[in-house]
């Protein structure tokens, strides 16, 4: 198989075999109710993340899982893999020593895309487009989580950091969307330049925002189980890819989280096939489709 990932979360896709043993040596446990859960809402699905961080804040433990994230979609038939993380949430190194050591573990056979997470100051983000601007593998950059009523900054403060990137040559991806207004997604690429949209879920709901995806060619980059995890789609027959597909949007699959979301690219490949309105035709333009959004190093 040749597929394509663009969406697997470096923090959320450790091996639960790793994930152990870095616990155990740090005299933790890892908690039986750690994996996500069907209607667990966003904001409980992102809290799951501070344990897997907490074990992972060395360059030897994120190089370490950075490899094995790669061995991974190898053994899964990926051939095009993009890794995302925020290396600032990393912090027994500077931020430019965790991104070489994930850079180190992928070697050629991913890329990253480097986070910056809602509510994070904006020159934060523009200290990430400045180490990736150097570093061909890293490819892009990423605005991640979700906006909480107390942050003090918003989707469009980051519009000067975005545009660095790209300036730089460097992919735009937002998470945006997801149980949230369309008009996100269209502040999402008015204000960010965004070329892909994480979730996109209520693009839809406004027929203006669905023009705009369509006119810009914005990919979709659907992740189906973490959707339903969340509480974003009652169940995954619900998902409305099919839709997307059909109303000429650009769209690919990809898993999110492989841990926390017990899944693999050809398991939320298989949950795709057996959604209604999805067809083979479907089905043969979904890796097209996400093979030509990878973004392409510099």
């Amino acid at each position: 198989m040749n597929l394509t990932d663009l969406h697997r979360h470096l923090d959320g896709s450790i091996r639960l075999s790793t994930l152990t043993e870095f616990a155990h040596a740090l005299g933790k446990q890892v908690p039986a109710d750690l994996r996500f859960f069907p209607g667990m809402g966003l904001n409980a699905a992102l809290s799951r993340f501070a344990f897997t961080l907490s074990t992972l804040q060395t360059p030897e433990a994120v190089e370490r899982v950075a490899s094995e994230i790669s061995e991974d979609a190898i053994a899964e038939g990926i051939t095009t893999l993009e890794i995302r993380f925020a290396p600032q949430l990393h912090q027994g190194a500077t931020i430019d020593t965790i991104v070489d050591a994930a850079l180190s573990g992928i070697g050629d056979h991913a890329r990253l895309n480097l986070c910056g997470l809602y509510g994070e100051p904006p020159d934060l983000l523009m200290h990430l487009v400045e180490i990736a601007s150097t570093r061909p593998r890293v490819v892009g950059l990423d605005l991640a989580g979700g906006p909480a009523p107390g942050h003090r900054w918003g989707l469009t403060d980051y519009n000067k950091a975005f545009t660095a990137a790209k300036q730089a040559g460097l992919g735009r991806t937002v998470h945006a969307g997801e149980g949230r207004p369309a008009s996100e997604i269209r502040a999402a690429i008015e204000h960010l330049h965004a070329q892909r949209i994480g979730h996109g879920l209520s693009v839809l709901d406004d027929p203006s925002v669905a023009d705009l995806v369509r006119e810009k060619k914005v990919t979709l980059e659907a992740c189906p189980t973490s959707n339903w995890h969340v509480g974003a789609i009652e169940r995954i027959v619900d998902h409305p890819i099919a839709k997307w597909i059909d109303a000429g949007l650009l769209v690919c699959v990809n898993t999110d989280n492989t841990l926390l979301s017990d899944t693999s690219l050809p398991q939320e490949i298989q949950h795709v096939s057996q959604i209604p309105g999805i067809t083979a035709r479907h089905m043969g333009a979904l890796q097209k489709m996400a093979k030509a959004a990878q973004f392409s190093g510099r």
